[in-house]
């Protein structure tokens, strides 16, 4: 191909979904993030609705926004259900995937404890341990599972990093099945006593024992989802 050739045209949908896109980023939306109707949107974009239906799909399965009959289309942010939706389809088995999402934690997680040790500040700091309190007075397995979710989610926020916050949020469905079945097989104390160790790292600004003390943690989930399997 001559290197003076043209790019190949945005087709319309292609034009709208990013007007749509830039309208969600703005905010400009009423109705708790309601979107105006489909013929709305191809009075403004000076489209046909049918092209505003496909951009609007397009950015459906992208996790950005949700259409729901009698309700309309509303913007959300979930972009992690392509991946959730692309695992389901490569690992029917529940099982496989939740092994391999646990062996994916374990590539990843350690090195987000070991960025939060590197920035977490104060009240970051505090925000962890009152998680951990939360943890030692959670009255049930659900309860303390929901926590233990909160934790790893907020070291993603304090690492700061959005790639590392996404991958994360793709894995939440089956972290939560995870948990369900890990929490069940050896109770919560484990995870109080490894939760510990992360933030005391953390606090101490020690990036490779808050790394370790993650790897650990996620070893022992990982040993625990297989002997849960065995029941």
């Amino acid at each position: 191909m001559s290197s003076t050739a043209k790019a190949k045209p945005h087709t319309l949908v292609e034009e709208v979904s990013g007007k749509l896109l830039s309208f969600v980023q703005k905010s400009q939306l009423e109705d708790q993030k309601r979107l105006p109707s489909e013929r709305s949107l191809a009075e403004q974009f000076g489209v046909a609705r049918g092209v505003v239906r496909e951009a609007i799909k397009r950015l459906e399965f992208q996790g950005l926004l949700e259409v729901r009959q009698g309700s309309g289309v509303s913007a959300i942010h979930r972009l992690h259900l392509p991946l959730n939706t692309s695992l389901g389809f490569l690992l029917p088995n529940l099982h496989e995937r939740l092994r391999q999402m646990t062996e994916a934690r374990i590539a990843i997680e350690p090195a987000i404890a070991e960025a939060a040790a590197h920035i977490a500040d104060r009240q970051q700091v505090a925000e962890l341990w009152e998680i951990q309190d939360e943890l030692l007075g959670a009255e049930t397995l659900k309860q303390a599972g929901l926590v233990d979710l909160s934790f790893h989610r907020a070291l993603a926020e304090i690492a700061g990093n959005e790639v590392f916050k996404l991958i994360l949020e793709s894995m939440v469905d089956l972290y939560r099945e995870s948990n369900k079945r890990t929490i069940e097989t050896a109770g919560k104390t484990v995870a109080v006593e490894h939760h510990r160790k992360i933030i005391e790292a953390i606090e101490a600004g020690n990036a490779p024992s808050a790394g370790a003390a993650m790897r650990e943690h996620l070893t022992a989930a990982a040993s625990d989802l297989e002997l849960a399997k065995k029941k």
